[in-house]
Protein backbone atom coordinates (compact mmCIF):
# COMPACT_ATOMS: atom_id res chain seq x y z
CA UNK A 1 0.00 0.00 0.00
CA UNK A 2 1.32 3.44 -0.87
CA UNK A 3 0.03 6.87 0.06
CA UNK A 4 0.91 9.92 -2.00
CA UNK A 5 0.80 13.23 -0.13
CA UNK A 6 1.30 16.44 -2.09
CA UNK A 7 2.46 19.75 -0.63
CA UNK A 8 -1.06 21.08 -0.26
CA UNK A 9 -2.14 17.98 1.63
CA UNK A 10 0.96 18.18 3.80
CA UNK A 11 0.16 21.76 4.77
CA UNK A 12 -3.44 20.77 5.52
CA UNK A 13 -2.33 17.93 7.78
CA UNK A 14 0.08 20.17 9.65
CA UNK A 15 -2.68 22.69 10.33
CA UNK A 16 -5.10 20.21 11.93
CA UNK A 17 -6.31 21.36 15.35
CA UNK A 18 -8.39 19.99 18.21
CA UNK A 19 -9.09 16.34 18.81
CA UNK A 20 -8.66 15.34 15.18
CA UNK A 21 -5.09 16.59 15.25
CA UNK A 22 -4.42 14.94 18.58
CA UNK A 23 -5.70 11.58 17.37
CA UNK A 24 -3.84 11.88 14.08
CA UNK A 25 -0.61 12.61 15.90
CA UNK A 26 -1.14 9.46 17.95
CA UNK A 27 -1.56 7.51 14.71
CA UNK A 28 -5.03 6.27 15.55
CA UNK A 29 -7.60 8.50 13.87
CA UNK A 30 -6.80 7.22 10.39
CA UNK A 31 -3.98 4.99 9.29
CA UNK A 32 -3.88 7.02 6.09
CA UNK A 33 -2.41 9.84 8.16
CA UNK A 34 0.51 7.76 9.39
CA UNK A 35 3.25 5.78 7.71
CA UNK A 36 2.55 2.06 8.22
CA UNK A 37 6.27 1.36 8.41
CA UNK A 38 6.41 3.36 11.65
CA UNK A 39 3.80 1.20 13.33
CA UNK A 40 5.82 -0.88 15.78
CA UNK A 41 5.71 -4.65 15.76
CA UNK A 42 7.55 -5.75 18.88
CA UNK A 43 10.03 -8.66 18.86
CA UNK A 44 7.75 -10.52 21.29
CA UNK A 45 4.77 -10.34 18.91
CA UNK A 46 6.92 -11.35 15.95
CA UNK A 47 8.43 -14.28 17.88
CA UNK A 48 4.95 -15.46 18.84
CA UNK A 49 3.77 -15.12 15.25
CA UNK A 50 6.78 -17.01 13.90
CA UNK A 51 6.17 -19.90 16.29
CA UNK A 52 2.47 -20.13 15.51
CA UNK A 53 2.94 -19.64 11.78
CA UNK A 54 4.81 -22.93 11.55
CA UNK A 55 1.74 -25.03 12.30
CA UNK A 56 -1.20 -22.77 13.20
CA UNK A 57 -3.00 -23.06 16.54
CA UNK A 58 -4.74 -26.06 18.12
CA UNK A 59 -8.44 -26.29 17.39
CA UNK A 60 -9.21 -26.21 21.10
CA UNK A 61 -7.86 -22.63 21.23
CA UNK A 62 -10.51 -21.47 18.77
CA UNK A 63 -13.66 -19.76 20.00
CA UNK A 64 -16.59 -22.21 20.25
CA UNK A 65 -18.47 -20.47 17.44
CA UNK A 66 -15.50 -19.37 15.35
CA UNK A 67 -16.79 -18.60 11.83
CA UNK A 68 -15.35 -20.21 8.71
CA UNK A 69 -14.79 -16.75 7.26
CA UNK A 70 -15.24 -13.11 8.16
CA UNK A 71 -15.34 -10.06 5.92
CA UNK A 72 -13.75 -7.10 7.68
CA UNK A 73 -16.29 -4.31 8.10
CA UNK A 74 -16.14 -0.66 9.04
CA UNK A 75 -16.17 -0.47 12.81
CA UNK A 76 -14.39 -3.80 13.26
CA UNK A 77 -11.43 -3.85 15.62
CA UNK A 78 -8.49 -6.22 16.00
CA UNK A 79 -9.86 -7.04 19.46
CA UNK A 80 -13.28 -7.92 18.06
CA UNK A 81 -11.95 -10.00 15.17
CA UNK A 82 -9.56 -11.85 17.45
CA UNK A 83 -12.51 -12.61 19.73
CA UNK A 84 -14.40 -14.11 16.79
CA UNK A 85 -11.70 -16.69 16.14
CA UNK A 86 -9.92 -17.21 19.48
CA UNK A 87 -11.14 -17.77 23.01
CA UNK A 88 -8.95 -14.98 24.34
CA UNK A 89 -8.86 -11.77 22.24
CA UNK A 90 -5.59 -10.57 23.78
CA UNK A 91 -3.84 -13.38 21.90
CA UNK A 92 -4.03 -11.28 18.74
CA UNK A 93 -0.35 -11.96 17.82
CA UNK A 94 -1.24 -15.64 17.54
CA UNK A 95 -4.13 -14.86 15.25
CA UNK A 96 -1.75 -12.79 13.14
CA UNK A 97 0.76 -15.61 13.22
CA UNK A 98 -1.73 -18.05 11.79
CA UNK A 99 -0.80 -16.64 8.39
CA UNK A 100 2.41 -14.68 8.77
CA UNK A 101 3.16 -14.72 5.05
CA UNK A 102 0.06 -12.72 4.18
CA UNK A 103 -0.46 -10.63 7.31
CA UNK A 104 2.89 -8.82 7.31
CA UNK A 105 1.79 -6.24 9.88
CA UNK A 106 -1.20 -6.67 12.23
CA UNK A 107 -1.95 -2.94 11.96
CA UNK A 108 -2.73 -3.22 8.25
CA UNK A 109 -6.06 -5.04 8.16
CA UNK A 110 -8.60 -3.23 6.01
CA UNK A 111 -12.38 -3.26 5.51
CA UNK A 112 -13.32 -5.46 2.58
CA UNK A 113 -10.63 -8.06 3.21
CA UNK A 114 -11.89 -11.59 3.89
CA UNK A 115 -10.36 -13.76 6.62
CA UNK A 116 -10.78 -17.47 5.91
CA UNK A 117 -10.29 -20.11 8.62
CA UNK A 118 -8.70 -23.33 7.43
CA UNK A 119 -8.73 -26.41 9.69
CA UNK A 120 -6.47 -29.39 9.05
CA UNK A 121 -4.96 -32.16 11.19
CA UNK A 122 -6.23 -30.65 14.43
CA UNK A 123 -4.74 -27.24 13.71
CA UNK A 124 -6.17 -23.98 12.39
CA UNK A 125 -4.62 -21.37 10.12
CA UNK A 126 -6.04 -18.04 9.02
CA UNK A 127 -5.75 -16.88 5.42
CA UNK A 128 -6.85 -13.95 3.34
CA UNK A 129 -9.32 -14.45 0.50
CA UNK A 130 -10.30 -11.82 -2.05
CA UNK A 131 -13.17 -9.66 -0.79
CA UNK A 132 -15.20 -9.91 -3.99
CA UNK A 133 -15.26 -13.70 -3.70
CA UNK A 134 -17.07 -13.70 -0.36
CA UNK A 135 -20.53 -15.20 -0.42
CA UNK A 136 -20.12 -16.93 -3.78
CA UNK A 137 -19.68 -20.38 -2.29
CA UNK A 138 -16.17 -20.64 -3.72
CA UNK A 139 -13.19 -19.17 -1.91
CA UNK A 140 -9.89 -18.96 -3.73
CA UNK A 141 -6.83 -18.37 -1.64
CA UNK A 142 -4.05 -16.11 -2.85
CA UNK A 143 -0.51 -15.68 -1.56
CA UNK A 144 -0.87 -11.90 -1.71
CA UNK A 145 -3.20 -9.32 -0.20
CA UNK A 146 -5.17 -7.00 -2.45
CA UNK A 147 -3.51 -3.59 -2.19
CA UNK A 148 -5.52 -0.44 -2.61
CA UNK A 149 -6.01 2.83 -0.78
CA UNK A 150 -9.26 2.90 1.19
CA UNK A 151 -10.78 6.10 2.47
CA UNK A 152 -11.44 4.68 5.92
CA UNK A 153 -7.92 3.19 6.34
CA UNK A 154 -6.88 0.18 8.40
CA UNK A 155 -9.02 -0.97 11.30
CA UNK A 156 -8.13 -0.08 14.87
CA UNK A 157 -7.13 -2.41 17.69
CA UNK A 158 -9.92 -1.33 20.07
CA UNK A 159 -12.87 1.11 19.79
CA UNK A 160 -10.94 4.37 19.55
CA UNK A 161 -13.96 6.56 20.17
CA UNK A 162 -13.92 5.31 23.76
CA UNK A 163 -10.38 6.43 24.54
CA UNK A 164 -9.77 9.25 22.06
CA UNK A 165 -10.48 12.12 24.47
CA UNK A 166 -8.33 10.60 27.22
CA UNK A 167 -5.20 10.67 25.05
CA UNK A 168 -4.95 14.43 25.53
CA UNK A 169 -7.27 15.11 28.46
CA UNK A 170 -6.08 12.60 31.06
CA UNK A 171 -2.85 13.76 32.70
CA UNK A 172 -0.88 12.67 35.73
CA UNK A 173 1.80 14.93 37.18
CA UNK A 174 4.63 13.59 39.33
CA UNK A 175 4.35 16.54 41.74
CA UNK A 176 1.86 19.27 42.45
CA UNK A 177 3.66 21.31 39.81
CA UNK A 178 0.62 23.24 38.65
CA UNK A 179 0.84 25.31 41.83
CA UNK A 180 3.59 27.34 40.14
CA UNK A 181 2.29 26.98 36.55
CA UNK A 182 0.94 29.91 34.48
CA UNK A 183 -2.61 30.78 35.53
CA UNK A 184 -5.63 32.69 34.28
CA UNK A 185 -5.78 36.00 36.17
CA UNK A 186 -8.55 37.80 34.27
CA UNK A 187 -11.20 37.16 31.65
CA UNK A 188 -12.70 38.87 28.65
CA UNK A 189 -15.00 41.68 29.83
CA UNK A 190 -14.76 40.37 33.38
CA UNK A 191 -16.78 37.23 32.63
CA UNK A 192 -17.03 34.61 35.33
CA UNK A 193 -16.68 31.68 32.92
CA UNK A 194 -15.11 31.35 29.47
CA UNK A 195 -16.07 29.15 26.53
CA UNK A 196 -14.47 28.33 23.21
CA UNK A 197 -13.34 31.37 21.24
CA UNK A 198 -13.29 33.70 24.24
CA UNK A 199 -10.26 35.48 25.70
CA UNK A 200 -8.34 34.80 28.91
CA UNK A 201 -5.42 36.72 30.38
CA UNK A 202 -2.57 34.71 31.83
CA UNK A 203 0.43 35.36 34.04
CA UNK A 204 3.40 33.06 34.41
CA UNK A 205 6.39 31.67 32.54
CA UNK A 206 5.17 30.23 29.23
CA UNK A 207 8.56 28.72 28.41
CA UNK A 208 8.17 29.59 24.75
CA UNK A 209 5.20 27.25 24.26
CA UNK A 210 2.13 28.27 22.26
CA UNK A 211 -0.47 25.54 22.85
CA UNK A 212 -1.59 24.73 26.38
CA UNK A 213 -4.00 22.50 28.25
CA UNK A 214 -6.10 24.00 31.04
CA UNK A 215 -6.54 22.25 34.39
CA UNK A 216 -8.42 23.11 37.54
CA UNK A 217 -7.36 21.42 40.75
CA UNK A 218 -4.99 18.46 41.08
CA UNK A 219 -6.23 15.35 42.84
CA UNK A 220 -3.68 13.06 44.52
CA UNK A 221 -3.80 9.45 43.30
CA UNK A 222 -3.26 7.32 46.39
CA UNK A 223 -2.19 3.68 46.26
CA UNK A 224 -4.97 1.66 47.95
CA UNK A 225 -2.42 -0.60 49.61
CA UNK A 226 0.61 1.48 50.58
CA UNK A 227 -1.23 4.84 50.78
CA UNK A 228 1.65 6.42 48.86
CA UNK A 229 0.82 9.31 46.54
CA UNK A 230 1.54 7.95 43.06
CA UNK A 231 0.96 11.22 41.24
CA UNK A 232 -1.53 14.03 40.81
CA UNK A 233 -4.42 13.80 38.38
CA UNK A 234 -5.43 17.07 36.78
CA UNK A 235 -9.08 17.91 36.21
CA UNK A 236 -9.12 18.75 32.53
CA UNK A 237 -10.82 22.00 31.50
CA UNK A 238 -9.85 22.50 27.86
CA UNK A 239 -7.16 23.98 25.62
CA UNK A 240 -5.95 27.48 24.88
CA UNK A 241 -3.51 29.11 22.46
CA UNK A 242 -1.19 32.02 23.15
CA UNK A 243 -1.96 35.14 21.09
CA UNK A 244 1.15 37.38 21.12
CA UNK A 245 0.26 41.06 21.53
CA UNK A 246 3.59 42.75 22.34
CA UNK A 247 5.43 43.70 25.51
CA UNK A 248 4.25 42.34 28.84
CA UNK A 249 5.74 45.18 30.91
CA UNK A 250 4.83 48.79 30.15
CA UNK A 251 5.72 52.07 31.73
CA UNK A 252 2.78 54.02 33.13
CA UNK A 253 2.40 57.78 33.27
CA UNK A 254 3.91 57.72 36.78
CA UNK A 255 6.97 55.89 35.45
CA UNK A 256 6.10 52.77 37.47
CA UNK A 257 6.22 49.41 35.70
CA UNK A 258 2.82 47.97 34.83
CA UNK A 259 2.50 44.22 34.29
CA UNK A 260 0.50 43.24 31.21
CA UNK A 261 -0.64 39.59 31.20
CA UNK A 262 -0.41 37.38 28.13
CA UNK A 263 -3.48 37.00 25.96
CA UNK A 264 -4.92 33.55 25.29
CA UNK A 265 -7.84 32.32 23.20
CA UNK A 266 -9.82 29.30 24.44
CA UNK A 267 -9.71 26.76 21.62
CA UNK A 268 -11.73 23.92 23.20
CA UNK A 269 -13.50 23.34 26.47
CA UNK A 270 -14.65 20.30 28.40
CA UNK A 271 -15.55 22.62 31.28
CA UNK A 272 -15.90 26.39 31.18
CA UNK A 273 -12.57 28.06 32.03
CA UNK A 274 -12.29 30.45 34.96
CA UNK A 275 -9.85 32.67 36.81
CA UNK A 276 -7.37 30.50 38.69
CA UNK A 277 -7.24 27.68 36.15
CA UNK A 278 -3.68 26.51 35.48
CA UNK A 279 -1.91 25.99 32.18
CA UNK A 280 0.37 23.16 31.10
CA UNK A 281 2.00 22.91 27.65
CA UNK A 282 0.47 20.34 25.32
CA UNK A 283 2.99 17.45 25.39
CA UNK A 284 4.66 16.19 22.26
CA UNK A 285 2.62 13.32 20.91
CA UNK A 286 3.98 10.07 19.56
CA UNK A 287 2.78 7.44 17.14
CA UNK A 288 0.98 4.72 19.07
CA UNK A 289 -0.11 1.27 18.05
CA UNK A 290 -2.52 -0.49 20.37
CA UNK A 291 -2.05 -4.21 19.90
CA UNK A 292 -3.57 -6.37 22.66
CA UNK A 293 -0.98 -8.49 24.44
CA UNK A 294 -0.44 -9.98 27.86
CA UNK A 295 2.30 -8.88 30.29
CA UNK A 296 5.44 -10.95 29.91
CA UNK A 297 5.35 -12.08 33.53
CA UNK A 298 3.22 -12.15 36.68
CA UNK A 299 1.65 -8.81 37.54
CA UNK A 300 -0.75 -7.73 40.25
CA UNK A 301 -2.11 -4.39 41.39
CA UNK A 302 -5.13 -2.36 42.43
CA UNK A 303 -7.57 0.09 40.91
CA UNK A 304 -6.70 3.58 42.16
CA UNK A 305 -9.82 5.41 41.05
CA UNK A 306 -12.55 5.98 38.49
CA UNK A 307 -11.79 8.72 35.98
CA UNK A 308 -14.17 11.60 36.66
CA UNK A 309 -16.42 11.84 39.67
CA UNK A 310 -17.83 8.32 39.75
CA UNK A 311 -17.53 5.93 42.69
CA UNK A 312 -17.85 2.80 40.52
CA UNK A 313 -17.49 1.99 36.86
CA UNK A 314 -18.60 -0.52 34.26
CA UNK A 315 -17.86 -1.52 30.68
CA UNK A 316 -16.32 1.18 28.45
CA UNK A 317 -15.35 3.43 31.38
CA UNK A 318 -11.80 4.43 32.31
CA UNK A 319 -9.95 3.68 35.55
CA UNK A 320 -6.50 4.50 36.89
CA UNK A 321 -4.31 1.66 38.20
CA UNK A 322 -1.37 1.67 40.59
CA UNK A 323 1.18 0.35 38.10
CA UNK A 324 3.07 2.32 35.48
CA UNK A 325 6.06 2.26 33.17
CA UNK A 326 8.54 1.58 35.95
CA UNK A 327 6.53 -1.56 36.82
CA UNK A 328 6.70 -2.83 33.23
CA UNK A 329 3.19 -1.74 32.21
CA UNK A 330 2.87 -1.12 28.46
CA UNK A 331 0.19 0.33 26.23
CA UNK A 332 -1.87 -2.59 24.94
CA UNK A 333 -1.47 -4.73 28.05
CA UNK A 334 -4.57 -6.76 28.80
CA UNK A 335 -5.30 -7.34 32.49
CA UNK A 336 -7.81 -9.48 34.37
CA UNK A 337 -10.21 -7.94 36.89
CA UNK A 338 -10.89 -9.86 40.09
CA UNK A 339 -13.74 -9.71 42.56
CA UNK A 340 -12.98 -10.47 46.19
CA UNK A 341 -14.42 -13.71 47.46
CA UNK A 342 -17.44 -13.27 49.70
CA UNK A 343 -17.29 -13.96 53.43
CA UNK A 344 -19.62 -16.76 54.48
CA UNK A 345 -20.00 -19.51 57.04
CA UNK A 346 -19.46 -23.25 56.70
CA UNK A 347 -22.40 -24.84 58.52
CA UNK A 348 -21.76 -28.42 57.43
CA UNK A 349 -19.56 -29.42 60.38
CA UNK A 350 -20.22 -29.90 64.06
CA UNK A 351 -19.71 -26.14 64.52
CA UNK A 352 -19.91 -23.09 62.29
CA UNK A 353 -16.64 -21.91 60.73
CA UNK A 354 -16.13 -18.50 59.08
CA UNK A 355 -14.68 -18.86 55.57
CA UNK A 356 -13.95 -16.67 52.57
CA UNK A 357 -14.68 -17.88 49.06
CA UNK A 358 -11.91 -17.71 46.43
CA UNK A 359 -11.47 -14.55 44.38
CA UNK A 360 -12.92 -14.83 40.87
CA UNK A 361 -12.08 -13.17 37.57
CA UNK A 362 -14.97 -11.09 36.34
CA UNK A 363 -13.65 -8.67 33.72
CA UNK A 364 -10.90 -7.36 31.48
CA UNK A 365 -8.87 -4.13 31.37
CA UNK A 366 -7.01 -2.70 28.39
CA UNK A 367 -4.14 -0.30 29.18
CA UNK A 368 -3.97 2.61 26.74
CA UNK A 369 -1.90 5.27 28.50
CA UNK A 370 1.02 4.94 30.90
CA UNK A 371 2.87 7.24 33.28
CA UNK A 372 5.75 6.51 35.63
CA UNK A 373 3.74 5.03 38.51
CA UNK A 374 0.17 5.15 37.21
CA UNK A 375 -1.66 4.03 34.07
CA UNK A 376 -5.11 4.46 32.55
CA UNK A 377 -7.09 1.45 31.39
CA UNK A 378 -10.38 0.92 29.59
CA UNK A 379 -12.83 -1.58 31.08
CA UNK A 380 -13.55 -3.93 28.18
CA UNK A 381 -15.82 -6.18 30.23
CA UNK A 382 -17.05 -6.41 33.81
CA UNK A 383 -19.68 -8.64 35.37
CA UNK A 384 -19.88 -6.43 38.47
CA UNK A 385 -19.25 -2.72 39.16
CA UNK A 386 -15.56 -1.84 39.44
CA UNK A 387 -14.46 0.18 42.47
CA UNK A 388 -11.26 1.73 43.77
CA UNK A 389 -9.22 -0.94 45.52
CA UNK A 390 -10.35 -3.80 43.27
CA UNK A 391 -7.57 -6.17 42.24
CA UNK A 392 -6.19 -6.90 38.78
CA UNK A 393 -3.57 -9.31 37.47
CA UNK A 394 -2.12 -10.66 34.25
CA UNK A 395 -4.84 -12.47 32.24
Amino acid sequence: MSIRVNRRTSRALSSLTGLAAALASWGIASTALAQPSRMPVTPEWRDTANRVAQAGVPLEDLAPNAPDSHTVQRGDTLWGISGLFLKTPWRWPELWGMNLEQIKNPHLIYPGQVLYLEKKDGRATLKFAQGDEAGTGTVKLSPTVRSQTLDNGAIASIPLNLIGPFLTEAAVFDTNELETAPRIVATQEGRVMLSRGETAYVRGDLGGARDFRLFRELTPLVDPGTKDVLGYEGRYVGTAVHVPTGDTVLASASKDAVIVPDTFRITSSRLEAAVGDRLSPVPQQELVAYVPHAPSGPLEGRIVGIYGDGLRAGQNQVVSINKGRRDGIERGHVLALWRTGADTVDKTGPRKVAIRLPDEKHGTLFVFRTFDRVSYALILSAQEPVRAGDRFSQP
